[in-house]
């Protein structure tokens, strides 16, 4: 397991990360979302051991990621601009990664024929979609215990991420290989991941099992035959309310039971209660941050 306790990053004078605490189980998809600067790249490289903690410690089995070489090894990390030899092709670039990790030859040949690529040819030649998809395969076939993939969707067709899905779904299955993604595409990680964490200003705004903290939050639709005020609503958990004269729109965090049973007290003359998918937590979270209940 991979632990950030009370973490902190500075680069140079700006103060990336305050106090994240998370936990990363063996065995699961880590999803890692945030708006555009709440340090999901850093927190990467620091999952990864390329940067230091300014404060707290990152470990993996008690051990810390920075110090320790050994721990180090069992992590890879694949940035949204991995680095390449400017000449290397793609078996160049597999050679290099065995002087560090054990890539599997059966593995790697398996993906060369799914995903369609020369190895012979310069990555440099390559397009983006491409490149994205050579690297994630040496990835693979290296078998880390944590995958780490910054913007992992970035520049694969549908069918590549078909298939990169399924593979990832079958290494975690097989050798229980975890897998932390940063992404924008969050509909691509609702369908991915299990568990999840969302940044939000360089700290953790909310994380755990991802079925469990989407059941936790729910969008409502009411209507009343008169014109309503949000003092109604004080009892409730908002996260953001909009009312338009007597139509009143909710994005509401609790049991869907106890918020269904206080509504009906006010008498609604319609109430819709929906689902909430991660892109819409997501939104609704950063808009509860930035302008409060609208």
């Amino acid at each position: 397991m991979i632990e950030c306790r009370n973490v902190y990053k500075f680069l140079g004078k700006k103060q990336v990360l305050q106090d994240v605490n998370l936990e990363i189980q063996d065995g699961t998809i880590f999803g890692l979302i945030g708006p555009n600067g709440a340090g999901k790249s850093t927190l990467l490289r620091m999952l990864a051991g390329i940067y230091q903690c300014d404060g707290g410690q990152i470990v993996l089995d008690n051990e810390r990621i920075f110090d320790h070489p050994d721990s180090k090894r069992q992590i890879l990390f694949i940035s949204d601009e991995p680095f390449q030899f400017f000449h290397a092709s793609l078996k160049d670039m597999k050679e290099f990664y065995q002087d560090w990790y054990p890539v599997d030859e059966r593995l790697y040949h398996h993906y060369l024929e799914l995903f369609h690529l020369d190895e012979n040819k310069p990555l440099k030649n390559f397009s983006k979609g491409m490149k994205r998809q050579a690297f994630i395969l040496l990835g693979l076939a290296a078998s880390p215990r944590y995958l780490l993939l910054d913007e992992a969707f970035d520049g694969l067709d549908p069918m590549m991420r078909h298939h990169f899905k399924n593979v990832i779904s079958e290494r975690i299955a097989d050798q229980k290989m975890s897998v932390i993604i940063a992404s924008h595409d969050l509909k691509e990680m609702e369908a991915l991941c299990d568990t999840f964490a969302m940044l939000e200003k360089g700290t953790v705004r909310t994380s755990g099992a991802l079925d469990h903290e989407l059941a936790k939050v729910h969008r409502i639709q009411l209507a009343f035959d008169k014109v309503v005020e949000p003092e109604l609503f004080h009892d409730m958990d908002i996260v953001t309310m909009q009312i338009r004269s007597r139509v009143v729109n909710l994005y509401v965090r609790g049991e869907v039971e106890k918020i269904e049973a206080y509504l009906q007290t006010l008498n609604p003359l319609v109430m819709e209660i929906l689902p909430v998918n991660l892109e819409e937590m997501f939104i609704q979270e950063v808009l509860h941050d930035k302008e409060g209940l609208v």
